[in-house]
This record gives structure tokens, sequence and C-alpha cells, in this order.
């Protein structure tokens, strides 16, 4: 245990005496945590609005108003001709244009029921959907008022019933997105600073030629990897802890469950990450290699762990690959541990897939590392 010990001060006198490396360890990720949590949004707003009325009566008046009392819509301009607003959208200074036929409040009144022509720039495809939703629900309460101020009540009662769902939010009552990007984007800094920390380390003392001299000690193989990957561990740990200070200071992000339960399954997930940065490590000759190649896989793994997008709406054989993937996991227990207040029965699942990945790692890293003696 002493030569453990004396591996790890000298570890932890090295990272605190480069004092490039102390900002990209500490100050980085917590200005990253903040912007980030800001930026990541999924909610659409600052929508370019404009229309094309040829109705020009009091009933596409107020359906204009309703667009333009709303908070996610910016009216721009209305247009005399579809061809100027397609050229105006084309250019990218629209995103939704809203045709009002030329009859409108006539067939209201005749027919009772009409038709709406709207354009949506779907580049986007997500913002799209969630443009439509709005949309849809802003037409659909101008129905309901107009169908009061235009029609009789002897007319009324020809009209099909209107169902109002009342909806109760879970776990965001607010509908908070940071509430949600929060612990994820935490689970993303650990493991990115973890990774490529724990992965380019030995690959230093290979370029500086200091790894040749410590395989010639009567150092063992586990004291070398113990002493080396502990200090990261707890470097893990910390990041943590500075996480979700900032997510409950700034953010207000709910903790309803048990803390230590996070930091016991953070523990286990640490050692995932440690155990795949020593197996690059062991593979590369540079620090530019090992980096490299903990980008290639940490892109990967971040866009298939749910962090930004649902599982749920992956390709079948893609789910069945997320069944490999760390991060999945780690988000998963950040969100229900954090915003449901999940106890260990019911992260189990997890936590064992993540215990197993964690001896399967630094296994196969521990093998694949040679020492010389």
């Amino acid at each position: 245990m002493k030569t453990i010990g004396y591996i790890i001060q000298k570890e932890f006198k090295q990272i605190f005496r480069n004092k490039g490396m102390l900002p990209i360890i500490f100050i980085l990720p917590v200005m990253q945590l903040i912007i980030l949590s800001n930026a990541a949004t999924f909610e659409v707003k600052n929508i370019n609005f404009s229309f094309i009325d040829h109705n020009k009566t009091s009933a596409s008046r107020a359906l204009i108003e309703k667009f333009e009392t709303s908070t996610y819509f910016n009216v721009i301009t209305e247009f005399s001709s579809s061809k100027a607003a397609n050229s105006a959208m084309l250019k990218g200074d629209i995103d939704v244009i809203l045709e009002i036929p030329m009859y409108f409040e006539r067939d209201l009144l005749k027919d009772k029921k009409t038709n709406l022509s709207v354009t949506i720039n779907a580049i986007d495809g997500a913002a799209a959907g969630i443009e439509n939703v709005y949309i849809t629900q802003i037409i659909q309460s101008f129905n309901r008022n107009i169908q009061t101020e235009l029609f009789q009540p002897e007319d009324l009662k020809n009209i099909p019933i209107n169902i109002t769902t009342i909806p109760t939010f879970w776990y965001n009552e607010t509908l908070n997105y940071k509430t949600y990007m929060v612990p994820g984007i935490l689970v993303l800094l650990v493991t990115m600073i973890t990774l490529f920390l724990s992965g380019m380390n030995i690959v230093r003392e290979k370029e500086i030629g200091t790894l040749e001299q410590i395989n010639v000690t009567p150092i063992k193989k586990h004291q070398f990897i113990i002493g080396k990957l502990f200090p990261f561990w707890i470097i893990g740990l910390v990041l943590l802890t500075i996480g979700l200070i900032i997510g409950k200071v700034l953010f207000n992000v709910p903790m309803l469950g048990n803390l230590g339960l996070l930091y016991f399954f953070t523990s286990i997930y640490i050692l995932v990450i440690l155990g795949m940065g020593l197996f690059i490590s062991n593979y590369t000759e540079t620090q530019q290699q090992a980096m490299f190649i903990s980008w290639f896989f940490m892109v990967i793994f971040i866009l298939m762990s749910g962090l930004f997008t649902p599982i749920e709406s992956m390709p079948v054989w893609a789910q069945y690959i997320t069944e490999f993937n760390p991060i999945k996991y780690f988000v998963q227990v950040m969100r229900m541990v954090m915003l449901k207040g999940a106890g260990i029965s019911d992260i189990l699942p997890q936590i064992i897939k993540t215990l197993i990945y964690a001896l399967i790692m630094n296994v196969l890293a521990v093998i694949s590392y040679r020492k010389t003696t």
C-alpha cells in the first residue's frame, strides 16, 4: 500500500504542478456546464412568422392577432403573394408562412369549415414538428373563440363537442429544459475529462521516457495502474460535486434522490472510463493518437446515449447497440435519481451492467499493459 501511496502522491504533484492543465481540469468544465446548459435546448422560440391575408376581414385579423400575442412567434411581415413569401423563406428570413384564403370568413359562416395553408421551413425536422404543434394549438384556440363570436346558439348545437385535456406534468412541473439537460451535460463533462486525462497520462510517460524507467523498478503492475488511475477517479468525483453544486445554485435542478447512491454509481462508472482510457493508452504512442481515439469513441457514445435524442426513437438495431454504451446508463441514473428520486432497486439493472462493464474494461486494460522487469 505504501508503494501505491507514493505513486498517488507523485501523480497528484504532477497534476498540480502543471499550471496549464489545472484550468482544463477544473475551470473549463464549469464554463462548459454553464454555457451548454443554457445553449442546449429543445425549446423552439422566436419563430419568424409571416402571413398572406387574402380575406381582410375581422375573422382573419383575429387569427393573426392570436399569433402576434404568442410568445413563440415573431410576426415579421405580411406578404402580398406566395411568391414573395417563398422567396423570403428561401433566404432564411421566414420560418412559417400562413396563407388565409379569400373566402375565409364566408366559408366559416356558411359551411362552418374552411382551410388554411401553412408552410413550414422543415430543414430542421424536429423544430418543424414543434412549430406545427404550436400552430395547431393556436388555430384550435381560435376555432373555439370564433364559434362563440360568429355562430348563434342554435348553430353551435350542430358543431362537434370539443374535449379539452388537462395535463399533469410529473418530475418537471415547469417544463424547464434545463432540468432535463443539466444532469446529462454533467455526465458528458465527467466522462470526457476522466477519459482524456487517463488516456493521455500513460502515453505522456511514454513520450518523455519515464515509463521505461518505471518498468524496470520493482513496482508491480497492479500497483502502478492503481496509483496512476486513482487520482483521476478522485478528480471525476470532484467534478461531479462541482457540477451538482452549480446545477442546484444556478439552475435550481431538483435533487430528489439519495446523493450517496449517485456517488456510489459514479464511482463504478468512472472505473469503466478509466479502464477505457488505460486500454487506449496501451495501444497508442503519442498523446495526439490517444486523444483522437478517445474522441472517436466519445462521439459515438454521446450521440447514442439518449442525452440529446430519445433511444426509443432510434432504429431497433441501434437500440441494441446502446446496451453496450456506458454513458447511456450514467445518463439514465443521473436523471432517475436527481429528478425522480429513484432508489437502489430502481437503478439496480444499470448498476449491474456498469459493474460488469467496469470489470471487463479493467481486466482488458491490465492484460494489455505490459511491464518489463
